[in-house]
């Protein structure tokens, strides 16, 4: 439902707007006639008649850009919707015929839309032109440099807000928690320090967690439906003593939220439990994998998966749909499989570099990596071995002597590079342990890298980028950040695509470009990762009556070879703002998010 003072309000703001789609007989002739009024205000604009500030000349022809391209002909049919048949019911009170779904998000989307095409988004309202653009020399400089100093300090105070693990009251706060889960197992320091004591001890059931952490009753009653019905859930030791006592989620909401399922989750999943291929491979990795264990979407990568399984399982996984359970006995590949994997790699040596990735490889047992490792390096024309894995997340302990000497044997400057590939998702991740993995890899040689998965866990103003700053002080250098999307089961965690895109502009920009290297990427299924920092690798199509934006993402081999594109429905911006309310932000401060598109 939606607030019926809404259609007023939208049509005040557009009087003109409202009057061509009362003029018109049926919506294909207001379709044109809204196609006349953009012509009309662009050429306007272009001749400069309504002069405005700069940046909103900018946002006002990017706001009719967007109105032009939603009501066009084929934005409808890629969309399966019409936004001029919408605006004209409404315009002449076709209350009755108004979709079901119709709802605030929808209107605030047009409205804000019809603000911007107007150049009074409100954006620049209380900036004014910078003293120093009127001076020259020294006082320009002192001047700017006050200004960059009060810059500064706001987005230090924003990352200031979220605590990492290496402050020194959270490092003694973890000490008392590894403390009490040691007591509850008997166990000593000796105990914790070895990987496969963690591996033994792997928390399974809601009864088990419930004895080292308080856990809320929708927190036990998801882990046990989520275990009636075989889906995977494990913690291990290590990661639990990285979640607060205290059920409330205030600092290790990220942590939870990673490994407790909600119970919408667990109830879509079981819902699908029969169609789990169809239903939960989104990535399409059935068409694209040329033989078991392969999967290839670009001409000189590929991802190997000889392991699949984890030491404990993430929620939103993109694989969690072929994998039976967290440690599972069964998930290792045969040797016969993987050498017939490593055989075609041999037959096309135009690959140059190879994911090994599951589930998680490093779970598996030393000798295991060393045979894959040294198969994978007697491949002439491999020059990169990346290894995708979370463990000096949540098994730190598992970079012992014995497996970071066998990795770095196989790094060899200048004709084989071997790099790992983490998932630290906040900053309350990283810690002393962690730390030490890192720069166990690091100082071999190799490089190590991060994948974070932008979701609501991490998404408010400056979280993200909080993360980045410690990543980089620990080592690891930021990689992608992945947009969530696609499975309904994930939608708690799922973030507009304009928050991605205001993240990028507003906060990842101010950190300087060593801290900023990570690239936003939707990863498009069957397809590949598209980059949507760039405008010309998406479009925007239309906006839902639900208030959900539909956008065409374009194959990254565009301007190469022929493929289609790839239409997708976003999340709300509406409902995800009023989510962050709940959680106590203010909303104001995410005001520029309406004209991402």
């Amino acid at each position: 439902m939606f607030d019926k003072k809404y259609i007023s309000r939208l049509f005040t703001l557009n009087p003109t707007i409202k009057v061509l789609l009362q003029d018109a007989r049926n919506p294909e002739i207001a379709q044109n006639l809204l196609r006349a009024y953009v012509d009309e205000i662009s050429q306007m604009m272009n001749k400069n008649l309504q002069k405005s500030q700069p940046l909103e000349w900018v946002l006002q022809n990017k706001c009719l850009q967007a109105l032009e391209r939603i009501i066009s002909v084929r934005s409808e049919r890629l969309s399966e919707f019409s936004i001029t048949k919408l605006l004209w019911l409404l315009a002449n009170g076709y209350n009755n015929d108004l979709p079901a779904d119709l709802d605030d998000g929808f209107f605030e989307e047009m409205i804000h839309l019809f603000l911007g095409i107007h150049g009074k988004s409100g954006i620049c309202n209380d900036e004014k032109i910078p003293g120093f653009t009127n001076l020259h020399g020294r006082q320009a400089a002192l001047l700017r440099s006050a200004q960059l100093d009060e810059l500064g300090r706001k987005n230090k105070d924003y990352i200031l807000k979220y605590p990492s693990g290496l402050g020194k009251d959270i490092i003694q706060l973890r000490a008392e928690n590894r403390k009490f889960i040691l007591a509850q197992y008997r166990a000593s320091e000796k105990d914790w320090n070895n990987y496969l004591w963690q591996i033994r001890h792997i928390i399974r059931s809601a009864g088990e967690l419930e004895k080292l952490i308080t856990l809320t009753d929708e927190e036990k009653t998801a882990i046990k439906k989520a275990r009636g019905g075989k889906l995977p859930f494990g913690i291990t030791p290590y990661y639990v003593s990285l979640m607060d006592r205290a059920p409330g989620r205030k600092r290790d909401h990220a942590v939870r939220a990673q490994v407790i399922p909600p119970l919408n989750y667990v109830d879509a999943m079981l819902a699908h439990r029969d169609d789990r291929e169809t239903s939960f491979d989104f990535m399409l990795e059935h068409d694209t994998s040329p033989i078991d264990l392969i999967t290839r979407r670009y001409p000189m990568i590929v991802i190997f998966k000889p392991y699949n399984t984890c030491s404990q399982i993430c929620v939103y996984c993109q694989r969690n749909w072929e994998i039976d359970d967290v440690y599972a006995k069964r998930a290792m590949a045969t040797k016969s499989k993987i050498m017939q994997a490593i055989d075609w790699l041999r037959e096309h040596p135009l690959i140059n570099e190879v994911l090994v990735t599951g589930g998680d490889p490093l779970v598996m047992q030393d000798e295991r990596i060393d045979f894959i490792l040294s198969e994978l390096a007697k491949l002439e024309h491999i020059e990169r071995i990346r290894i995708g894995s979370r463990t000096p997340v949540v098994l730190p302990q598992r970079y012992t002597d014995s497996l970071v000497n066998i990795i770095a044997k196989y790094h060899v400057p200048g004709k084989r590079e071997i790099v790992l590939v983490t998932h630290f998702e906040h900053p309350y991740e990283i810690t002393p342990e962690a730390m030490e993995a890192v720069q166990k890899i690091r100082l071999k040689g190799m490089s190590v890298y991060n994948q974070a998965v932008f979701t609501i866990e991490n998404s408010r103003r400056f979280e993200l980028a909080a993360l980045r700053r410690h990543l980089r002080l620990i080592g690891v250098d930021p990689y992608y950040s992945f947009n969530t999307k696609g499975k309904e089961e994930t939608r708690n965690y799922r973030v507009p695509l304009a928050r991605l895109q205001q993240e990028i502009e507003e906060e990842a920009r101010l950190l300087p470009g060593l801290v900023r290297t990570d690239e936003a990427v939707y990863n498009v299924p069957g397809l590949g990762k598209n980059y949507i920092r760039a405008g010309q690798d998406h479009s925007l199509l239309t906006i839902l009556p639900n208030g959900k934006r539909v956008y065409e993402f374009h194959p990254w081999e565009k301007n190469l070879s022929l493929a289609d594109t790839y239409i997708d429905t976003d999340v709300s911006i509406y409902d995800y703002l009023k989510k962050l309310e709940r959680r106590g932000e203010n909303i104001d401060d995410y005001k520029t998010i309406w004209y991402y598109f």
